[in-house]
């Protein structure tokens, strides 16, 4: 994620933006219903939003001359859902293009559906699924977070194609190609973030217990 500001084309800059909105607004609603319900867990959300500002501007250079980092929103997609971790996403990606010159306000619709719509999606789904077969909540939370920033960059490298097909091989081509840009660096990211996230979600668990036990996260046999 993170594509630079004026990369993409204006047509495709809007079809990310108009893709991604709806997701925002009905994100925006979840959480003014979960402070409503359960404010308890205000500051476990905001500090679920700054584990991801604060991972996802951790840019790492690419033997390929391109940067990769981790995402940070598989955490907040496990605790919280997938479109509250958009809007936690969006916000991360707006500071981050107007103070970091990280991405832009042009790619801003990109850099969320990939970061902060099909990552939490990801993430949320394996974390959930793979509870309810009898994983651990550390594996769970492992591949959560691993395979988010994996879907991530793969949605990244599809939005570049689309807009830069390959000559010969059109945008097939140039999918692979981008991936291939990005491998080398990301897998072992997404290793290490699975890692993290699992320290963090432990410790989580030692001093937020009454959050977790709130958002249905830990049941009473945890």
């Amino acid at each position: 994620m993170h594509i630079m500001e004026g990369f993409l084309p204006a047509s495709h800059a809007l079809f990310w933006g108009a893709a991604s909105a709806p997701f925002v607004v009905y994100g925006a609603r979840r959480i003014t219903r979960l402070m409503r319900e359960k404010p308890e867990t205000k500051m476990l959300m905001a500090a679920s939003g700054a584990y991801v500002f604060v991972l996802s501007a951790l840019k790492i250079p690419s033997v390929t001359g391109s940067c990769s980092h981790p995402t940070g929103t598989g955490l907040a997609a496990s605790l919280f859902g997938p479109t509250v971790t958009t809007v936690l996403g969006t916000i991360v990606l707006l500071f981050q293009a107007l103070l970091l010159a990280h991405g832009g306000l042009t790619t801003l619709g990109a850099n969320v559906f990939s970061m902060a719509i099909v990552g939490p999606f990801v993430a949320y789904g394996l974390f959930h699924g793979l509870q309810r077969v009898g994983a651990s909540a550390a594996l769970a939370i492992f591949f959560a977070a691993a395979l988010d920033d994996l879907a991530t960059y793969c949605v990244t490298a599809l939005q570049l194609a689309a807009a830069f097909p390959d000559p010969v091989s059109g945008v097939a081509g140039a999918a692979v190609k981008f991936l291939a840009v990005f491998a080398p660096t990301q897998v072992p990211l997404a290793i290490s973030e699975g890692l993290l996230t699992v320290v963090v979600f432990n410790l989580l668990q030692r001093y937020s217990r009454g959050e977790l036990f709130a958002l249905n996260i830990l049941s009473g046999k945890a």
